[in-house]
């Protein structure tokens, strides 16, 4: 991934030392990495704060593909790690304090499912998957595109590390999830190849991370949970929680999705995204609620409350970049960074 502009002093510092080789940096500012981390956490809502999610999201693409001129010695360094710590606890810590986790569920595979489809359960209220298919114009429908391209280019990955975490029919029923995510083998069928070609039907750069500068904090939050809860082996309740939600919340959407760049003339090689979930994510709904939660909390029903707390927190994070998408449309503005709604299109 090209490295983004830093939006903050904590980017900043954090972006000088990786300039760096690790043992190219001195002991001040490997000091100074933790104490600017702790100084950021105490800002204010930092799941609105450009300078933390835009920090933790390169800190943690360092574990995927890495960052472009960035030694990969910096993944696994120390002192880095402690301030992605203090950036973590802040932000779990933040999720925690805000998502509302449905109460007195038994650890069984039926209740757990029964709670998920009630959590996940569509709401009579505005939405982006009805705004995209019923009325967006042609430069929203560009924007939607750049918001999910931070997380879609890279489809399945964050939830890929829960895999080695479980065991039983959980492992078996993510496996299965992800198998399909990739494309049954095929590299063509991978469905961050298929949003790929989405991204270049529609004129815009497929290359991942090219619009990371363009997208706000709380779309980075999304993508920054599932790499909290997916490199954390504690949280592995949360990360098969969030997967069921996101699987669970994915076929009628996507159908909408489809409808609203047909709406505007675009051909199948562009809508191929949309219409491939509509139909694997009908599949994967019953899968992820039944096999893979519900199987989890039945091996390991310690893990139940995580298990809703993730599902919980991918709703939650998806309504607030909802709410900030739409809020913006409805003004008749942009949803992306000031900067970036002047050049949206590539090239």
């Amino acid at each position: 991934m090209a490295r983004p502009q830093p939006r903050g002093p904590l980017g900043a510092l954090v972006w000088g030392a990786l300039d760096r080789r690790p043992d190219e940096v001195d002991e001040e500012v490997r000091a100074a990495l933790v104490t600017a981390a702790r100084t950021a956490v105490a800002s204010g809502d930092l799941l609105a704060d450009d300078d933390v999610q835009l920090t933790l999201f390169v800190l943690y693409e360092l574990h995927y593909r890495g960052v472009a001129g960035v030694d990969d010695a910096w993944e696994w360094d120390a002192d880095l790690l402690r301030a992605r710590g203090v950036l973590e606890a802040a932000f779990e810590e933040a999720l925690r304090d805000r998502v509302e986790v449905p109460a007195d569920v038994a650890a069984d595979g039926r209740s757990v499912a029964d709670a998920l489809f009630a959590l996940t359960a569509p709401g009579p209220g505005p939405s982006v998957a009805r705004y995209v298919g019923r009325r967006a114009d042609d430069d929203q429908l560009h924007e939607f595109l750049v918001h999910r391209s931070v997380y879609q280019l890279k489809e399945a990955d964050p939830h890929t590390w829960a895999i080695p975490r479980l065991a039983g029919h959980a492992k078996a029923a993510l496996v299965e999830i992800q198998a399909d995510e990739y494309g049954g083998g095929t590299p063509g069928r991978m469905h961050s190849e298929l949003f790929a070609r989405t991204m270049h039907g529609a004129g815009l750069d497929a290359t991942f991370g090219a619009y990371v500068d363009r997208v706000p904090a709380v779309t980075l939050a999304g993508v920054n949970a599932m790499s909290l809860f997916g490199l954390h082996r504690r949280l592995r309740g949360a990360i098969a929680g969030h997967l069921a939600a996101f699987e669970m919340t994915s076929s009628l959407p996507n159908r909408l999705y489809g409808d609203g760049f047909r709406r505007h003339g675009y051909g199948t090689a562009t809508t191929e995204y949309f219409d491939e979930h509509v139909e694997a994510d009908a599949v994967h709904e019953q899968i992820a609620a039944r096999d893979l939660a519900g199987g989890l909390a039945e091996h390991e029903p310690e893990l139940l409350p995580d298990i809703l707390f993730g599902a919980a927190a991918c709703l939650y994070l998806d309504d607030l970049v909802g709410e900030h998408v739409l809020g913006a449309w409805e003004r008749g503005e942009s949803s992306l960074r000031p900067a970036a709604a002047a050049a949206r299109r590539a090239g």
